[in-house]
């Protein structure tokens, strides 16, 4: 050991002058990262408002969607730059915590990424220029709040006005007049009174039914699917005063839970397996029609078939009218709706599981069918939508802007506060953060600043998707916004600048604070990253 360490302690020690640090490797990465995030946020920018353009995926299997929603885009993107897949990542939890707003988000944080190219550029260190976005980040928040305008929910026009907003972006926009005011009254009607700040989405089901146009969409008060009733047997298509169970086993013969054949030798003991299928199946049907039950729906089953041609006959005979094929998602949303529980097993099939209809029948829409369940005994508190739509593309594209309607109106509920779209806040912001930066000092005050020019992103891609000149809209929306005028904003239909509040052009406070707080939380971990290293 001590032969080890002696030529080791001979060697003179290198002094701190000589020492060179190699940092051209850390500056490549997070180059090379920025430029990532900033080629991501450049793809969907044009997408962004009213006028903004759509975009057509195809994917690897030849499926085709047409859509301007950011979160969409991005998630069929494959992206492999792992910072780019920041960016997925961060439109993606937009849409979960606000749902409208995927594409500003985005764009936000590919115009602070550039301007820490710059800063960066300039010899400013990372976690300097990381601190001053958490400071503006907050300031920012603050700001949107002190200038944004409280809303009941009995207020009701000011919820259509933001739906409507949010639809207008959107492929469907021709159709907003319609829908925002149906995703408001879906939203209001799955409200709890005793927790009236929550709103669970799951509680409102979309169905899709090709044919018709976008204008024959409507809310359904009841359960509708899009499924047939089986007409196998000549069972029930209409059941009035219809006691409904939600069943979970299956109406067929019982199978071992092991691989097994049974050699048959002669007919008579053929004949007895036959009967005493027959006499099981019999007497499930008999105990279901104990308990005065008339229509069924049963879950989808994969172990075996939920339903036999020769179970379907007897329940024919017992007019039973019968749904199969429930998926096992849905099952929790029939049984709250119909106000009743599910049975796993026949042994606990009682009347007081069921649940009450005033009709169950089958409708033809388009070259379809669906089954509407109407006038629900002590329905809960859940709704359905029934989407039209002339083709496939169209369909997806207005249950995707449904959903974003939906969202906004759920974040109004949450937080009841409205904002002015149209470009005002972010304006304001900017222009507010550049008055603050002047108040702070050395480094801080410079990287506020960048940032607060950063915003500016927003009007200037408003404008320019809108076929407006960016640079004299944006001056003049400054210029608008510096005389006290805060809710001056781009009208992008007439092109000029108006006060957008009046324009009914607005939007919710979760939806900018969420949208600003997320860009600057991924711009400041890309920020941070100065090493990607491989595992294999």
């Amino acid at each position: 050991m001590a032969a080890v360490a002696a030529p080791m302690a001979s060697r003179p020690r290198a002094s701190k002058s000589e020492s060179f640090v190699d940092n051209k490797r850390k500056e490549d990465i997070r180059s090379a990262n920025i430029n990532a995030g900033r080629a991501v946020a450049d793809a969907v920018r044009t997408s962004l408002g009213p006028k903004g353009m759509d975009k057509m995926i195809s994917t690897a299997s030849g499926e085709v969607i047409i859509t301007n929603d950011g979160a969409t885009i991005l998630n069929k993107m494959d992206v492999l730059q792992p910072a780019a897949k920041m960016m997925v990542e961060l439109s993606k939890s937009q849409d979960s915590a606000a749902g409208d707003g995927t594409t500003t988000v985005v764009v936000l944080a590919g115009a602070l990424l550039r301007v820490c190219q710059s800063l960066l550029g300039s010899g400013i260190h990372p976690t300097v220029i990381s601190d001053a976005l958490h400071k503006s980040c907050a300031k920012s928040v603050d700001i949107l709040t002190a200038m944004a305008v409280p809303v009941e929910l009995t207020d009701r026009d000011s919820l259509v006005k933001s739906a409507s907003t949010s639809l207008n972006s959107k492929v469907v926009s021709q159709y907003s007049t319609l829908l925002a005011p149906l995703a408001v009254d879906a939203v209001l009607s799955v409200i709890d009174p005793e927790k009236p700040e929550i709103v669970d989405l799951r509680d409102i089901k979309i169905v899709k039914k090709l044919g018709g146009t976008v204008d024959d969409t409507h809310t359904v008060k009841g359960l509708v699917f899009d499924k047939k009733v089986s007409h196998a047997a000549g069972g029930p298509t209409r059941m009035e005063n219809a006691k409904i169970a939600v069943i979970q086993f299956q109406i067929s013969p019982p199978k071992t839970d092991i691989e097994q054949s049974i050699v048959v030798s002669d007919y008579t003991q053929m004949d007895r397996i036959l009967k005493e299928e027959r006499n099981y199946i019999l007497g499930m049907i008999k105990k279901i029609k104990a308990t005065g039950c008339n229509v069924l729906l049963i879950q989808k089953s994969i172990l075996r078939d939920a339903v036999t041609d020769l179970s379907l006959h007897y329940l024919a005979k017992a007019k039973i009218m019968v749904i199969k094929d429930v998926e096992r998602d849905e099952i929790e949303f029939v049984t709250k709706t119909l106000n009743c529980l599910p049975i796993a097993n026949i042994e606990h099939f009682r009347a007081e599981k069921l649940g009450f209809a005033d009709l169950v029948e089958e409708a033809s829409l388009g070259d379809g069918k669906i089954l509407k369940i109407t006038g629900i005994k002590d329905m809960g508190r859940t709704t359905s939508v029934l989407v039209r739509g002339s083709n496939q593309l169209v369909l997806d594209e207005a249950e995707r802007s449904l959903h974003d309607a939906l969202c906004v109106v759920r974040c109004l509920v949450s937080k009841r506060f409205l904002i002015a779209g149209g470009g005002a806040p972010e304006i304001e912001l900017s222009r507010q953060l550049g008055a603050w930066a002047k108040v702070l000092h050395g480094m801080e005050g410079y990287c506020v600043k960048s940032f607060a020019e950063a915003l500016e992103v927003i009007p200037y891609t408003l404008a320019e998707n809108a076929g407006l000149n960016p640079i004299a809209i944006v001056t003049e929306l400054r210029n608008k916004h510096a005389q006290g005028e805060i809710n001056s904003g781009i009208n992008v239909r007439k092109g000029q600048i108006t006060n957008i509040l009046e324009e009914n052009v607005v939007q919710p406070l979760l939806v900018s604070t969420s949208a600003i707080t997320l860009a600057t939380e991924c711009v400041r971990m890309i920020l941070k990253i100065d090493d990607i290293v491989t595992v294999r």
